[in-house]
């Protein structure tokens, strides 16, 4: 990877970018010329980075031995759940879509702290448990805020509304709220002033960038407008490494003939023809059987979502993957 590959896609510098540009450049965020390229946008980022991680899976030579629950039994539970939350909207389908919109903040929070991770082998660094500490607590933050602030989601799923009215839990939760989008900003850069100090080993600025643009994709946008470009950019640096992990893998196999191009070529059309079929043509299935347009999307996507949070808890678990030996290939080589 190149440095300043990593630094804008990866690293979310392209997205900090565009979202002063859309919060302070005259663009503004609901303009009626940018809302006319959401779709492609969505398609193209969004839908194909929730198809990524299943490609990948299914991609893996050891797919089946390794994951039986992920690849044989996963997919008929989402589809059970699915179904029953569609006959049931207004209980089992309002929950799992809170779900959904409560667990995102999480799931992005957890790649922030692994990729920040991954920086932090290739530049050479080891970091013990209390240096991790740190850095989730600093990668969690984002999500903290965001479970403590929405209305319809995190705490304001849970707790009932009587309880939240109260004058003191609407005050707590409002400092909270505060506090957590201070920290956002101040525990990373804090702990990477820390880590500069003495024989520590350093946290790059790469991984620095990482923490910080998530923390301002989740507290500079209001919590819906979050999910739409969060996830876009979320979706984009989730694509960029799962190419790059996924060529390297396949470079490496013995008699590999293929170009690095085409991997990533192949890779990102599959992940882009599955993200169609799962988001665009899925939801018309139910619509067969006498269901909302608008009930189907939404729900499919809440499903589509979940489904993808926890294969990715497994799928990207370095110590005991073959990532690890990406990563460290690719630090012994300089990239």
């Amino acid at each position: 990877m190149s440095l300043s590959f990593d630094y804008l896609i990866v690293g979310g510098g392209l997205s900090l970018a565009l979202t002063a540009y859309l919060l302070w450049g005259g663009a503004g965020l609901t303009s009626a010329q940018l809302q006319a390229q959401l779709p492609a946008l969505i398609l193209l980022s969004n839908s194909a980075h929730f198809a990524a991680s299943t490609v990948r899976l299914y991609s893996r030579q050891d797919a089946f031995l390794s994951f039986p629950f992920l690849t044989l039994v996963l997919p008929i539970v989402s589809i059970a759940v699915l179904s029953a939350a569609i006959f049931d909207p207004g209980t089992l389908g309002r929950n799992l879509q809170a779900l959904y919109l409560s667990w995102s903040p999480y799931h992005y929070a957890a790649q922030a702290y692994g990729l920040t991770l991954m920086y932090a082998y290739r530049s050479g660094s080891t970091f013990g448990a209390t240096e991790r500490l740190w850095l989730r607590l600093s990668c969690l933050c984002p999500f903290l805020f965001a479970f403590v602030s929405a209305s319809e989601a995190g705490l304001g799923w849970l707790a009932p509304a009587w309880l939240l009215s109260v004058p003191i839990v609407e005050g707590a939760r409002t400092a909270a709220a505060t506090g957590l989008k201070a920290l956002s900003f101040l525990l990373p850069a804090g702990l990477f002033l820390w880590l500069l100090r003495g024989p520590r080993p350093r946290l790059p600025l790469l991984s620095l960038l990482i923490m910080v643009a998530n923390g301002i994709w989740w507290i500079t946008l209001a919590y819906m407008e979050a999910f739409v470009w969060a996830t876009i950019f979320h979706g984009l640096q989730y694509l960029a490494v799962a190419i790059i992990f996924h060529v390297r893998e396949r470079l490496q196999a013995p008699g590999d003939t293929t170009p690095w191009w085409g991997h990533a070529l192949r890779f990102y059309l599959a992940s882009l023809a599955l993200g169609f079929l799962l988001f665009q043509v899925w939801p018309y299935g139910y619509v067969l059987l006498g269901f909302t347009l608008a009930q189907s999307v939404l729900l499919v996507a809440a499903v589509i979502n979940i489904h993808h949070f926890i294969v990715d808890a497994y799928i990207w678990r370095l110590r005991r993957d073959p990532n690890l030996g990406v990563v460290t290939a690719a630090a012994a080589a300089g990239a």
